[in-house]
């Protein structure tokens, strides 16, 4: 696997695609095709949210887990999907959190590129999926990979917010200086678990004190109505 990331990014994470565990995951992923299985998001996509959101402009990190599994729902961006697709469950709680903490009003897509150009980094931990097999590329190699991603925005951004949902992100907060940065936790915006605390955290509105407390211009969570 060529190292595909911009420069910023690849001065810090380039070396990780000559790594024995990104060798061993791209001939995963090559097998994967040569078995004709369908893999998402297309390759094209699978660091878009690194080409989105420069290092250097990094200032609030949500982390998902893997990609959306159904047909031509994930781009690259965890928790988005592409123009034209139903808002799926956890992004519709992720609306109704953000309408009660500041204002938003929810928008009939789920693109969220807007974030991401403003320095929102929509990272999930594993980058790919097979079609229709939530999980399948787990453990695979992407982990250690997006590991390396967090520690890098840990040491070489400026000031940002953590926002962790649910058990799977919360195991990254020990990669985090939290002297430096905020971490922000809750359950997961899922329908299964929302009700548990994801509703009433806060944590866009406090997320942008944050950022303005450290003379960081804060994120228009509001969406745009068209994409």
């Amino acid at each position: 696997m060529a190292n595909p990331l911009p420069n910023d990014w690849s001065q810090w994470l380039g070396r990780e695609f000559q790594a024995d565990y990104m060798k061993a995951l791209k001939l995963f992923l090559a097998e994967e095709k040569a078995a004709k299985k369908v893999i998402y998001p297309h390759s094209s996509n699978w660091f878009r949210a690194f080409e989105l959101t420069p290092l250097n402009e990094v200032k609030i990190v949500i982390l998902g887990q893997d990609p959306y599994h159904g047909p031509n729902q994930a781009h690259g961006l965890c928790f988005s999907v592409q123009p034209g697709i139903q808002v799926p469950p956890s992004l519709v709680n992720i609306y109704k959190e953000l309408a009660s903490d500041v204002g938003f009003v929810p928008v009939r897509h789920g693109f969220l590129e807007s974030w991401a150009k403003q320095g929102v980094l929509l990272l999930n931990t594993a980058l790919t999926v097979e079609q229709g097999n939530a999980a399948s590329h787990r453990g695979k190699g992407w982990e250690h990979f997006t590991d390396r991603a967090i520690e890098t925005v840990n040491l070489h951004a400026g000031p940002c917010v953590f926002m962790l949902w649910g058990s799977h992100a919360r195991q990254k907060k020990a990669l985090i200086n939290q002297e430096r940065h905020l971490v922000l936790e809750s359950p997961h915006p899922s329908p299964l678990s929302a009700h548990r605390g994801f509703f009433g955290n806060q944590h866009f509105s406090r997320a942008n004190q944050f950022l303005v407390n450290r003379g960081r211009l804060p994120i228009e969570w509001q969406l745009p109505e068209t994409t």
